[in-house]
């Protein structure tokens, strides 16, 4: 049987659910069927959205660049960002993946007028009383290893705190780290493959 949900995936926690490591993984937060799987990755000091689903279709629809998927990052970033860093993020940046540069592709990027309301993170970050911060929205059709982090801090302001909020219309509202909402079929193909539901209807 198919199964879909979406997870607050807590900071310092693997995207996975076993750990050789000593590291607490997904197993150590979420009850799901054993052949369920999270897709794609965020990485251990990141939090965030994550889709969990034995779905093999929806998988490798959701990896695969081609369908260029949007996902919404909130970055908390050390000192005030610039608004001329905010176009540099948008227009692109120079970052290395895998050991070469890379050009970023062009997306949307924003500063939060307000500290967005989130969760407490556990543990906090350090405060600097002298060092001011600020919060950013990307929207990205792209995701490169540690590439928020690496656009950030290539504009010359690095992360802080990341949370991915959300994957097309899949978000985490109201959701709090450690906790999951089950999907439908049905939903789940809707809320990621919006517009789409043609070519993303799984197979019957």
């Amino acid at each position: 049987m198919d199964y879909y949900c979406i997870i607050y995936k807590p900071f310092n926690v693997l995207s996975q659910f076993t750990s050789g490591e000593g590291k607490q993984t997904l197993k150590d937060f979420f009850d799901v069927p054993t052949d369920v799987y999270a897709v794609g990755r965020l990485d251990y000091d990141s939090e965030g959205l994550l889709i969990l689903t034995n779905d093999k279709k929806l998988n490798h629809q959701l990896l695969n660049p081609l369908f260029a998927h949007e996902r919404e990052y909130w970055a908390q970033v050390e000192g005030e960002i610039t608004d001329e860093a905010i176009h540099d993020l948008q227009m692109g940046v120079d970052i290395t993946v895998e050991g070469k540069s890379y050009r970023t592709k062009k997306c949307k990027a924003s500063l939060f007028k307000d500290a967005p309301l989130v969760p407490e993170r556990n543990p906090p970050i350090r405060f600097r009383k002298n060092i001011a911060t600020s919060w950013v929205k990307l929207l990205l059709t792209e995701g490169k290893n540690r590439q928020v982090r690496k656009m950030t801090a290539a504009v010359g302001y690095p992360t802080l705190r990341l949370i991915r909020y959300r994957i097309e219309k899949c978000s985490i509202e109201s959701l709090n780290p450690g906790e999951m909402r089950i999907l439908t079929q049905g939903e789940a193909y809707h809320f990621l493959f919006p517009g789409r539901n043609d070519s993303a209807k799984p197979s019957k």
